[in-house]
């Protein structure tokens, strides 16, 4: 008998008519992953709020906030949302619509700086 067919299978019936077997993708090594993503998003927020007690500059604490916030949600689509193991497809499905907003956001600022300098170059 093959190593496939000695472990226990998981998954539920469906309890209509057809009470089929649906079985489910369990993988033990699923909880230590996601315990593992636990803690380094707690480490980083806990690196967050030290650091944001110090006297470091407010140019380069936004900065390293920023980074942070981005390290933390990569974790979190990554393995608490499951797109890790996604097609590339369906990432750049995702990632496409963001990166033209974090682009959208960025070209108004600009703009809108802009029209604040003309305005006092101009006055």
């Amino acid at each position: 008998m093959s190593d496939h067919n000695n472990h226990e299978m998981h998954g539920y019936y469906t309890g209509d008519i057809h009470n089929q077997f649906v079985p489910e993708h369990y993988d033990p090594k699923n909880r230590s992953v996601i315990w593992r993503t636990f803690w380094i998003l707690l480490v980083i927020t806990i690196g967050e709020v030290a650091i944001a007690f110090t006297s470091i500059p407010k140019e380069i604490l936004m900065v390293t906030f920023i980074t942070l916030t981005v390290v933390k949600a990569y974790f979190i689509v990554a393995f608490f949302m499951h797109l890790k193991h996604e097609k590339l497809s369906l990432a750049y499905c995702i990632l496409f619509p963001f990166v033209l907003i974090v682009y959208l956001i960025a070209m108004s600022l600009t703009e809108a700086n802009y029209l604040n300098l003309w305005d006092v170059i101009f006055k």
